[in-house]
């Protein structure tokens, strides 16, 4: 039998289905799918399915020093049991085994992994590696026609990067958690990777913070030419003779604009065109695509999840790679000649093969391990695919069309006018050849018009108006600049770049977007900064991956390059050993400012945010026990709390991260004090205690009706600014209903006939939610929970909600905490997409 080992399960399944001419079957084996045709299966792990971690007695934080972690040893450890147990039972009676993990480093080092699992229970058995950029029917049978050995020198570079990165992250992070007191889930995390990229982000902050504006005025005249008006701006020539727009000085500034403002007519001085080529941009590396995909509104994670999944369905090649120059053999003629006749891309593909010459243009970085990303010639139609998926798809299309489309051609207009010895200028621009912008409209295509003029025309004045500005600090990096300022300093690979910057928001360093650092992350680089600047130096880092490159190569030695690492770390240690105390009380300082609301209203000390032992959030004062004011927070997600601050209270706003349901929930104080003053809505009797509910349990000794009646259902707002229908008379009747937490509640003439309550509906947004009678749409909900936990989420049925069970996944909590990627690895025909739109339902 031969085994066939792929990265992920949906590569498997469409591998199997190539190799097998789609008549492969699945077999579900210890809940994993296996793939089987002829003498073949074909199994797909889940990423790594081994992970290295220290022997068990280094697990208990508080018996064990950080710096011992420096030379303990580290163990192999399966992560994923039932992936492994089934592999090895698979691997006992195979003769022949062909690896065919991803074609990159990282994918080296799991089919090594593979490799082990297999010679553990099999010594004899050949082992082959194949690779290949997509997974395409010629791609995936050519690797197979033609097989080659694993690379065990660039599988032992991801082995050291594993290794390292655990060694400094368990130990830096023990100390820092362990100094602070901050242990838990909320433990103070370091990386070799993440520690150098936060600090890129807080230097960039502290120069927004340390930004001094500058006042500077700009004036701006409209023209006219017969019924034909545009606008010039005042220049002037600076001291290096080079143009320049601001004036720095109010005094000048108003007198300048005095002359314009008094003049009838501008004379035009001079005139100049000129033609500029526009020339397409190159193929798509991983950075580049990360950029454009984020000028679509895709996060860096988002678009490499997506295209990790057209990658795997065989739309668009591999999307890790640093190239920018298309291989000899990719003929891209022939893969246009592919779109010809889609009804989506074939005008745009035809248009192209009618140009004289077909010449893509190149980047400046060539490597051979894979092609720059561009679509295969197996396209999708439009309803195969998501909406996002479809966006980054088309998008990897037209790159393509763009590199081997003609340049544009744009003409440049400038007029320079004067008034008295004032001088004004209008530039003007014209696309005269759209080139590649007919097939790629991702760039601004905007023209500027002015109209034709000649020297010495005279051109009425019909407006002025003169601007007060002041210089802007520096724009926060956006996840896509972050990652080219990563790639330029060398922190991190192609690989890695978007999973740091994601680690970052999960560890409660970056908020926001663009990235914004908290007052944690600030703290743990300015201590690190003092006390052990290798921590976030972009040096150490950028030194390890030329070791890792020289590992690939052959030219150095696993345990060499990871013993010098704990020689550096250890020297990193003799430093913060010496100041524990200080970075100690210098990160408590940072986590409660992080906390911190304001003023307590009571007694003036700090209000927190603290967590009480249910686990749920409220304010706090930190006086207490003196003083023993507080405030709820709503019962959902975890509380961030923001910059904005309350005019009235002074406190800072609060936002409420509970993924795609978070939200803004402002001043806890204003909420509080708005649920005082709001009046109830009283919209009815309370069924459980309101006149005429005398049922059987509400009725005394001999039929008489207990005094606890008269109770009403009201539209009630709570201090958490969470609302409901409940009884006036609570707490003695606690009946209520849950309302949407936003939006305005209208209340309606139309009752309801059953319970004679009226029919709610609620205003957020364009489209209104008739919610209905509260307690028929409660009782709606109610049943819809009833029938079977995840089958309650739209687009779960029976049978897909057995799959999830298989994968664990038997509740909606379990839904919600996923691992998206695991998950569609796991279930067989459930993408990850279906599963965020099923998690977002959840929501």
């Amino acid at each position: 039998m031969e085994l066939i080992i792929t990265e992920k399960d949906n590569a498997a399944r469409r591998i199997a289905d190539i190799l097998s001419g789609e008549s492969a079957e699945t077999d579900r084996q210890n809940g994993v799918n296996v793939y089987k045709w002829g003498g073949k299966r074909c199994i797909g792990l889940s990423g790594h399915v081994v992970g290295v971690d220290f022997p068990p007695e280094y697990n208990d934080w508080r018996d064990v020093e950080p710096v011992e972690l420096i030379d303990a040893s580290v163990e192999k450890q399966p992560t994923k049991e039932n992936i492994v147990r089934t592999l090895r039972l698979l691997a006992r009676d195979a003769t022949q085994v062909t690896i065919a993990t991803d074609y990159d480093r990282e994918g080296e080092l799991i089919g090594k992994e593979a490799w082990e699992l297999v010679r553990d229970v099999n010594k004899d058995a050949p082992i082959n590696r194949v690779r290949f950029s997509s997974i395409t029917q010629n791609e995936v049978t050519s690797a197979f026609e033609n097989p080659d050995e694993l690379d065990f020198d660039l599988a032992a570079a991801g082995e050291a990067r594993q290794i390292i990165d655990l060694i400094w992250g368990a130990a830096l992070t023990r100390f820092l958690s362990l100094s602070s007191r901050q242990l838990g889930n909320d433990f103070i995390s370091v990386g070799r990777v993440q520690s150098p990229t936060l600090k890129l982000i807080v230097d960039r902050e502290r120069e927004i913070q340390a930004f001094d504006p500058e006042e500077y005025w700009e004036m701006f005249a409209d023209l006219r030419k017969d019924d034909e008006e545009f606008e010039s701006q005042y220049f002037y020539r600076d001291e290096d003779g080079n143009e320049a727009e601001r004036v720095w000085d109010e005094e000048t500034a108003e007198k300048a604009y005095e002359t314009i403002r008094k003049a009838t007519e501008a004379t035009v001085d001079s005139v100049s065109r000129r033609t500029r080529t526009d020339t397409p941009p190159t193929p798509f590396n991983t950075t580049q695509f990360i950029r454009a995909a984020g000028s679509l509104g895709y996060s860096a994670q988002r678009a490499m999840s997506i295209a990790e999944d057209l990658y795997t369905a065989g739309y668009m090649t591999y999307p890790r790679t640093d190239n920018t120059v298309y291989p000899d053999d990719l003929d891209p003629e022939e893969l246009l000649d592919t779109f010809a006749g889609n009804y989506t891309f074939g005008e745009d593909a035809e248009s192209l093969l009618e140009q004289d010459e077909i010449e893509p243009t190149e980047g400046d970085e060539e490597t051979t391990d894979h092609p720059p990303i561009h679509p295969t010639e197996d396209i999708p139609t439009k309803g195969e695919l998501s909406d996002d998926e479809w966006d980054v798809y088309e998008l990897v299309v037209r790159r393509f069309f763009a590199t081997v489309a003609e340049s544009a051609k744009w003409e440049h207009l400038k007029v320079v006018s004067t008034v008295d010895d004032l001088t004004l200028k209008a530039n003007g621009k014209r696309l005269l050849e759209e080139g590649y912008h007919a097939v790629y409209p991702y760039f601004n295509t905007s023209e500027n018009y002015v109209p034709n003029v000649e020297e010495g025309e005279e051109l009425a004045i019909t407006d002025t108006r003169i601007e007060d500005k002041e210089t802007q600090p520096p724009r926060r990096y956006g996840q896509s600049r972050l990652i080219e300022k990563m790639e330029k300093m060398g922190i991190g690979t192609k690989s890695t770049r978007h999973n740091t910057i994601q680690k970052l928001y999960d560890r409660g360093y970056l908020e926001s977007d663009p990235p914004r650092p908290t007052r944690l992350a600030q703290a743990v680089v300015t201590a690190a900064e003092d006390y052990a600047d290798l921590v976030v130096s972009e040096t150490m880092t950028r030194e390890l991956e030329e070791d890792m490159t020289a590992i690939a190569e052959g030219e150095a030695d696993l345990d060499d390059v990871a013993d010098s690492s704990r020689e550096l770390l250890a020297t990193v240690f003799d430093e913060l050993e010496e100041s524990r105390e200080e970075i100690g009380e210098q990160l408590q300082q940072s986590l409660k400012e992080d906390k911190t609301l304001g003023p307590c209203p009571e007694c003036g000390e700090d209000l927190l945010v603290r967590q009480s032992r249910r686990g749920s959030y409220f304010v706090g004062c930190d006086g207490y026990p003196d003083c023993t004011y507080t405030l709820p927070l709503p019962n959902k997600g975890k509380p961030l709390i923001l910059e904005d601050r309350c005019e009235e209270h002074g406190l800072r706003e609060v936002k409420i991260l509970a993924g795609r349901g978070t939200f803004v929930h402002g001043c806890p104080l204003c909420k509080a004090e708005e649920a005082e003053e709001a009046e109830d809505r009283i919209i009815g009797d309370c069924p459980e205690c309101g006149e005429g509910a005398g049922s059987e349990s509400q009725r005394g000794e001999g039929g008489e009706t207990a005094e606890e009646h008269g109770g009403e259902l009201a539209i009630k707002k709570l201090q958490t600014g969470s609302r409901l229908v409940g009884c006036t008379r609570y707490p003695d009747c606690d009946y209520s209903l849950p309302l949407p937490r936003r939006g305005d509640i209208e209340v309606t003439d139309e009752r309801c006939d059953e319970h004679d309550l009226p029919e709610l509906v609620v205003h957020n947004g364009d489209e209104p939610w008739e919610l209905g009678c509260p307690i028929c749409n409660y009782e709606e909900f109610k049943q819809r929970e009833r029938k079977s936990g995840l089958e309650v989420i739209d687009g779960i049925g029976a049978k897909t909600a057995e799959k999830l069970a298989e994968a664990g996944i038997d509740t909606i909590d379990d839904l919600k905490d996923a691992e998206v990627e695991t998950v569609a690895d796991q279930v067989n025909g459930v993408s990850e997409d279906r599963l965020r739109s099923w998690q977002a339902k959840a929501d």
